[in-house]
């Protein structure tokens, strides 16, 4: 009787050990540097962005965007979650707000408002699809074919 409580009630398969993820899976430690030296680089990366694209409209802005692509897609790339994408994008969102408050003097870091517009707005635009992508098929992996 022991044996039949093992197997699963409905299909009478052994019972597996699937490792937890996402939110399930344990807290690991340079897991959680990784997402936080992510949040830093998005920080440096939002900073050096806000510079650039006020000093170099059209083309300046355009860099920027990329830059930032570039670095929510390596984070998701490299960590494989979403969280690898959402960690630079909200180190980037957190430094452009902050340099988006100004001075007591009444001066700020940003150019013009089209070009603080499209850098606000192109960001987090780009931010949610790297977010939002469907996962890159991992190199290796059985697609599940019979016969290959």
């Amino acid at each position: 009787m022991s044996s039949s409580r093992q197997r699963a009630a409905r299909t009478n398969a052994p019972p597996r050990d699937i490792p937890a993820t996402g939110l399930a899976a344990p807290l690991n430690p340079r897991r959680i540097a990784a997402l936080l030296g992510l949040a830093v680089l998005g920080a440096v990366v939002g900073i050096a962005g806000t510079l650039v694209q006020a000093a170099w409209f059209p083309g300046g802005l355009l860099l920027t965007l990329l830059a930032s692509g570039g670095l929510f897609y390596g984070g998701r790339v490299l960590m494989g979650t979403q969280p690898g994408a959402l960690a630079p994008a909200a180190g980037w969102l957190v430094s452009v707000v902050v340099l988006l408050g100004g001075r007591p003097e009444g001066d700020y870091v940003f150019g013009d408002e089209l070009g603080l517009a499209l850098f606000m707005l192109g960001g987090m635009v780009i931010a949610v699809i790297c977010a939002t992508m469907s996962r890159s098929p991992q190199p290796g992996a059985d697609n599940g074919r019979p016969g290959k």
